[in-house]
């Protein structure tokens, strides 16, 4: 199964998404996928907050880059937290937009229990940078693919989630 966590930040989708795959998991602890990169003193802050509420719940693994590939190993459900930080670092690393929904679309089909996290970017005013609106873009390409290939999507806001899907 492969459940879709969306909201804006600070929505709350994080410890609704950690809530909703260790209630799924039965009896197996779940995999914890972190993707961000640690870029900043304030970014650092962010990542210890989540690191303290999943405190030894999951497995953690590392991975900003090779989600695919990471994926590919991992036998038991899966959080990753969160696409669009990998979506940021792929673009960082200029990795080519076709590239990057390729990978995405791969790991849709990967027969592993995903419970992804996902920044909704899109309900704003249109970005005054180029990389800004690439990034605006690519993620909301990113969440047609993730809401289409899971089971489960749900709108997250103020703590709390509607089903979408």
């Amino acid at each position: 199964m492969k459940t879709l966590f969306i909201g804006g930040i600070k929505s709350g989708k994080s410890s609704l998404a950690e809530s909703y795959i260790l209630e799924n998991s039965a009896s197996v602890k779940p995999f914890y996928l972190a993707t961000t990169e640690f870029i900043d003193i304030e970014m650092a802050a962010r990542i210890q907050v989540h690191q303290q509420r999943r405190q030894d719940l999951f497995i953690t693994i590392e991975e900003p880059i090779n989600l695919l590939e990471r994926l590919k190993t991992c036998k038991q459900p899966v959080l990753v937290e969160c696409v669009s930080m990998w979506l940021n670092n792929l673009l960082y690393h200029q990795w080519p937009e076709t590239k990057i929904l390729q990978e995405l679309e791969a790991i849709m089909v990967l027969p592993v229990d995903l419970v992804l996290v996902h920044n909704e970017v899109g309900l704003g005013i249109i970005p005054d940078n180029p990389l800004a609106r690439q990034f605006v873009d690519l993620s909301g390409k990113a969440a047609q693919i993730m809401a289409k290939g899971c089971d489960r999507v749900f709108f997250c806001s103020a703590g709390l989630s509607l089903q979408m899907k």
